[in-house]
């Protein structure tokens, strides 16, 4: 059974272009257009990681990544950030709310698809149950 990854970004050109890459790797993929949405899928389809967009509306990221971590049936589930907020306070209150990694873009894909691969415990044809 393929990997779930959540993409929550409020930017349909990041979604359609972030799913496409994803799928390509062989990942199903989950949207969500604000925090709310994510939190919402999230509980709903337990994805095995989060592509999390910092400025979002309803809920930022910082938020979502805030409520995941508190919440005991999803704190244990990888959280890459991924955002044009770079300045060093931001990135180190994303690690300090509990991101797993943080990207900001632009962004390198071969880079990105590495990141994923290492949170979800190196390439796909390793994973296994």
């Amino acid at each position: 059974m393929s990997q779930k990854i959540l993409i929550a970004d409020d930017e349909p050109n990041i979604l359609i272009s972030l799913e496409f890459l994803m799928k390509r790797e062989g990942y199903e993929v989950l949207l969500a257009r604000d925090g709310q949405e994510a939190l919402d899928v999230m509980a709903r389809e337990r994805p095995d990681l989060v592509l999390l967009d910092v400025m979002m509306p309803v809920k930022t990221g910082f938020d979502v990544c805030h409520e995941v971590r508190a919440s005991e049936s999803l704190r244990h589930v990888p959280i890459l950030m991924l955002t044009a907020k770079g300045r060093e306070t931001d990135v180190a209150k994303g690690l300090a709310l509990g991101a797993d990694a943080y990207m900001t873009k632009p962004f390198s894909t071969r880079e990105l698809v590495q990141k994923v691969q290492e949170l979800l415990g190196g390439p796909r044809a390793e994973s296994g149950a």
